[in-house]
């Protein structure tokens, strides 16, 4: 398995885009379907995102071990809808010590309490992309079944309720639904 995740944008792949928009930045371009692939794909697309899957981070091992059991894999028959979240977090954020995002991130924030209340429905896949010097942080997948998209949307606006959002300069949402 690759390590890098592209998600490209354009007229081909599985996933029908129902919905792109920024809820802080800039948008992404318009596009009619998602195509998620490891390693690097060819053929055309209005734009790609890319990032790698890595190591926890902020997490304890505790949290480590909690998710691991809760956790669904991915691409479950039933989860016919998907949410790409793009994050890019501040300046001020990265110039934080790696123990006062922690701080923010799960003692004042509880974004892994919160996260933890939609297990097992909602499978998530983080994908690191700084380090790969492309224009957001994080990309984060969704995937659920449609019953649960509800409780999706009010994990998400618990999350930007919190302290964490206040460094958070971009974000979009692409809200997807799976068609062969």
């Amino acid at each position: 398995m690759s390590r890098i995740v592209v998600f490209s944008g354009g007229d081909v792949g599985p996933w029908r885009v129902r919905d792109i928009r920024a809820i802080c930045g800039e948008p992404l371009p318009e596009v009619g379907r998602l195509l998620m692939t490891e390693g690097e794909p060819a053929g055309a697309a209005s734009w790609r995102l890319r990032g790698a899957i890595s190591n926890a981070r902020y997490a304890t091992r505790s949290e480590v071990t909690t998710l691991a059991q809760l956790q669904p894999a991915l691409a479950r028959p039933l989860a016919s809808q998907a949410v790409l979240i793009p994050i890019r977090k501040s300046p001020a954020w990265w110039a934080l010590a790696q123990d006062e995002r922690r701080a923010i991130f799960e003692e004042t924030s509880h974004h892994t309490r919160i996260g933890l209340t939609t297990l097992p429905a909602v499978a998530r896949r983080l994908h690191h992309s700084r380090d790969l010097d492309e224009r957001f942080d994080f990309l984060t997948w969704f995937e659920f079944a449609p019953e649960h998209e509800a409780d999706f949307w009010a994990m998400t606006s618990r999350l930007r309720a919190t302290r964490e959002w206040d460094y958070v300069e971009a974000e979009v949402e692409l809200r997807l639904a799976l068609e062969a």
